[in-house]
């Protein structure tokens, strides 16, 4: 149990699944307050709040499209209202949406996949921090990825730049808002096996994956949760800022 997590309010966005819904249980673990975000996996994202709920800590549930600026306004607002505060905002919901050689991109892709990781993130932080500061700091905790390092797998210059963008903006934002108190890091997952790679990747793709890998296997969304704790956490790294922790088995050491 870390101390200083318990009783605090986690926001964690695109919850119902995979890494964000490892993360929500972790932080629920250790008595903290989680919001679980999101947009069309209701059942999972209940399931998800009900297992926390079962281990001590305390959860609600949120739905809503993070596409929408409003919208992001809207689940922060909400959260806020329902717990009193927002003390770790976790920027998790994004997608690769379709896997498309450079020649067949489309604005209207190029617009879903920015607006999912990109401009979700943003807008989550820009709706977050004016309640951050009223309570006299915070923690925001963008999700990147690996791809934003090496350029991504087949197909995903698109995902792979827009999570480059998350990584620049990791490093800026916490240059920004350090003077308020609130710290922002990033983690950047590498190979996990979670729902993204069911429905993105094929097995001949992923035994490929697994070949540059190190340690020789595939990640667990559990594998990549004691990192959003340890950088949620005032007590285990409240001298660190701007940072981006890797949890890839090797596949990329910076």
């Amino acid at each position: 149990m870390i101390a200083d997590l318990k009783g605090k309010v986690v926001l964690v966005t695109g919850a119902s699944t995979g890494i964000g819904a490892a993360a929500a249980e972790a932080f629920g673990a250790n008595g903290a307050k989680v919001v679980v975000h999101y947009n069309a996996s209701q059942d999972p994202a209940e399931a998800v709040a009900a297992r926390i709920r079962k281990s001590g800590g305390d959860a609600i549930t949120l739905q809503g499209d993070v596409t929408s600026t409003a919208t992001c306004r809207t689940i922060v607002d909400q959260a806020v209202a329902k717990m009193g505060r927002v003390d770790v905002l976790i920027n998790n919901a994004g997608g690769l949406v379709q896997r498309v050689p450079v020649a067949d991109l489309t604005d209207e892709l190029f617009d879903k996949v920015l607006h999912l990781n990109v401009r979700s993130a943003l807008m989550c932080i820009a709706a977050a921090v004016p309640h951050m500061r009223k309570q006299g700091g915070g923690n925001i905790i963008n999700v990147t990825s690996v791809a934003a390092r090496h350029g991504g797998g087949p197909g995903a210059v698109l995902y792979a730049g827009s999570k480059g963008f998350v990584s620049t903006m990791t490093h800026g934002l916490a240059k920004e808002l350090v003077k308020d108190n609130i710290r922002v890091n990033a983690v950047a997952p590498g190979v996990i096996q979670t729902p993204f790679h069911d429905r993105y990747s094929s097995p001949q793709m992923m035994e490929g994956f697994k070949a540059s890998i190190p340690m020789n296997r595939i990640g667990t969304a559990d594998e990549c949760a004691g990192a959003f704790v340890f950088l949620a956490s005032d007590q285990l790294s409240g001298y660190v800022t701007g940072q981006i922790i890797e949890v890839n088995g090797g596949q990329y050491m910076p």
